[in-house]
This record gives structure tokens, C-alpha cells and sequence, in this order.
């Protein structure tokens, strides 16, 4: 993968092999931005490789895995699949701004094994945090399920966000747990 927007060449590039750019400004974590980016960019992109935002990940470039999980403009999204230009003039949140407390409850539950995954799931549950009348009625499994994890059986992922909730004063209802014959899984 190219780190600048200089070294990337895609679908505009022309024949000397340059890409065409334009200047993105945007709000990213609080701060106003801009940079110059391809036309061809992703936001996952631009965050990771001219922002300095490598929390961020990229999982499957598709848009299944979570990973790549952003807030733009109030909206939890995957930055995978949004042209770099649909986030020009807007508010980018990543997982770099998150805060102390969120991270702490997700840490202490043994939320993460291997990490790649965490990012997003942390942006899934900041998204929730700031929406109290949704997060008290919201099945966190179900909620969670946008978020791939190869290594756990979720039972830490949800416990981590019941405690990032708990933390903030977010009552919930009920959250089904897994009966015995339930072997967990890849998806909550």
C-alpha cells in the first residue's frame, strides 16, 4: 500500500503514471484538516496514510469485517467503502479520540486476543455511548454483529460494552447470553 498521495496511482492516474488529487478539508477527532488526496482514495486511506491515524484498520476492504469502523457526521460507517471526497467538508471521528474510560472497560473485560478487530469495536461502542436512548434498548450482540472477531466467542465483547455503558450511567435491558450448547462463534 502507498503512503502518500503522491506515491499512489489508481484509475486517475494518467500516463506518467500520476494520480490525480484535490484538497480534502474536513474535522478530523476536533481538528480542522486538510490534505491533499487523490481522487480515487478511500477515507480508510487518508486517515491511515496522511493523517497519521493507523487506529484505523483495514480488515477486508469490503465493508464486512468492522474494522475500519469511523464516525461521519454522527453516522457509524465503514471507511473502507467512502470516497475520501464524501468526507470533504465534514466531521470524521476515529478511534484515536476515544476516551479513557471506554478503552479501560473494553481492557478490563479482556475485550481484545489479537486486536485487529478492537478499533471498531471501540468505534461501535463510542457510537452507542453517545446515543443513550438507543444504547438502553439496543441487544448488544445484535448491535455488535457488524464487527468480525476471529479469536473470541464475543462474551468479552459484549461484557466490555455492558461496562462502557455502565461506566457513562447508560441503563440496558437484557443482553441474551449464550445457552450451554452454544459454542460462540466468529459472529455475536
Amino acid at each position: 500500500m502507498a503512503n502518500s498521495a503522491n506515491d499512489r496511482a489508481g484509475p486517475g492516474a494518467g500516463e506518467s503514471g500520476a494520480t490525480e488529487t484535490f484538497n480534502m478539508s474536513f474535522t478530523l477527532n476536533g481538528a480542522p484538516v486538510s490534505r491533499r488526496v487523490p481522487l480515487d482514495a478511500r477515507l480508510l486511506d487518508v486517515l491511515r496514510y496522511d493523517c497519521a491515524c493507523p487506529g484505523t484498520k483495514e480488515g477486508c476492504g469490503e465493508g464486512e469485517c468492522g474494522a475500519c469502523s469511523v464516525i461521519l457526521d454522527g453516522l457509524l460507517v465503514n471507511s473502507c467503502l467512502v470516497p475520501a471526497f464524501q468526507a470533504a467538508g465534514r466531521v470524521v471521528t476515529t478511534v484515536e479520540s476515544v476516551a479513557a474510560d471506554v478503552a479501560s472497560a473494553l481492557n478490563v473485560t479482556g475485550t481484545s486476543q489479537c486486536g485487529a478487530c478492537t478499533p471498531g469495536i471501540v468505534m461501535s461502542i463510542r457510537w452507542l455511548l453517545e446515543r443513550p436512548e438507543i444504547a438502553s434498548n439496543v441487544d448488544l450482540r445484535e448491535f455488535l454483529s457488524g464487527n468480525l472477531c476471529r479469536c473470541t466467542g464475543y462474551d468479552g465483547v459484549v461484557a466490555g460494552a455492558e461496562a462502557a455503558l455502565t461506566l457513562r450511567g447508560i441503563p440496558m435491558r437484557g443482553v441474551a447470553r449464550p445457552g450451554p450448547g452454544d459454542r460462540g462463534g466468529s459472529r455475536p
